[in-house]
């Protein structure tokens, strides 16, 4: 028997993609997706809405017949509540986004963080099937993980588990004032790691007076720097770039480290444009690693990319439980 059909939706800080997925296979049926254009809650909630509809309509079938839809939200979200805590990205704090989709659409509407869906996806269908102990780290525009805890996903006391760009890694009293994170508080991880944070602190930089040859590779326009663009200058020995890099590349092999040797998975599934784009800077993280993990903890561990790249977020929002 042919099992329902079943709806996704991975909401970032620019675009909403809603997917109708078949639940047996993973396959996406039919996708469409939306630009945000306007970040308030209810304007947010009327393109999600929009794209689901498109989705579901490009596949034949009724929103109703999903029974619901999941939502992989960028920020933290509050249990079962549907209720989003903190999206940086989207400005939200306290926002009821379930409830309000929910009303929208008709249907119950299940939100949960865009990694622990991403992690739940690939356990269902992807890098982690087969497995009890997962921890998935991604590494793009912000920082985060999803753990796969005896075969289930784990989302801890109130929803907010796994927050793993929001450890901190710059205490805050450190000789150099430690940088502000989108969450508000200082010396996060993201806020030294993420893509979005090291352009941000390329540009300061740059324009205090930093010698590098990314002034040359960006044509000195401030907007062309990325994390990729940081990378290049690396690989071609730029030292300003070599010198963030082993700073970055620290931080993030140690507390990727640290998780393992804290939970001790079976595998650990990288993915994220600035882990899988920027092979100088992967390259480091992986020997900051193998140099801090415990011993015990690498026991039969296994580390892959994530198999289904982007969608991993809206497979696993779709057959969210």
């Amino acid at each position: 028997m042919t099992p329902p059909l079943a709806i996704g939706v991975d909401l970032g800080g620019t675009n909403a993609r809603a997917a109708v997925v078949d639940p047996g296979s993973g396959e996406i049926v039919s996708a469409h997706k939306e630009p945000l254009r306007d970040r308030a809650p209810a304007k947010v909630v009327e393109v999600v809405a929009r794209a689901v509809r498109h989705a579901a309509s490009a596949a034949g079938v009724e929103v109703a017949a999903a029974g619901a839809v999941g939502v992989g939200v960028a920020g933290q979200c509050l249990g079962a509540t549907g209720v989003v805590l903190n999206a940086p990205n989207l400005g939200w704090r306290d926002v009821a986004f379930g409830e309000l989709l929910s009303a929208a659409l008709g249907v119950p509407v299940k939100v949960a963080n865009d990694l622990a869906v991403a992690a739940w996806g690939e356990k269902r269908f992807g890098a982690a099937k087969g497995l009890e102990e997962v921890a998935l780290v991604f590494v793009g525009s912000g920082v985060g993980s999803g753990l796969i805890v005896g075969g289930r996903l784990h989302n801890g006391a109130t929803g907010v588990a796994g927050e793993f760009g929001h450890v901190k890694v710059r205490p805050a009293r450190a000789t150099t004032a430690p940088r502000r994170c989108g969450c508000g508080q200082v010396g996060c991880l993201e806020a030294y790691t993420s893509g979005m944070n090291v352009a941000a602190r390329v540009r300061e930089e740059i324009a205090a007076g930093a010698e590098t040859a990314l002034r040359r590779l960006s044509a000195d326009d401030p907007a062309r720097i990325t994390a990729s663009l940081v990378d290049e200058a690396a690989r071609a020995a730029d030292p300003y770039a070599q010198a963030l890099w082993a700073e970055v590349s620290e931080l993030l092999g140690t507390a990727i480290a640290n998780l393992v040797t804290l939970l001790n998975p079976a595998r650990v599934i990288l993915g994220g444009g600035v882990l899988l784009g920027c092979p100088a800077l992967s390259g480091l993280v992986r020997s900051h690693f193998d140099v801090q993990v415990s011993r015990s903890a690498t026991r039969g561990l296994t580390i892959e990319h994530a198999w289904l790249g982007d969608d991993a977020g809206v497979v696993g929002a779709a057959v969210l439980e």
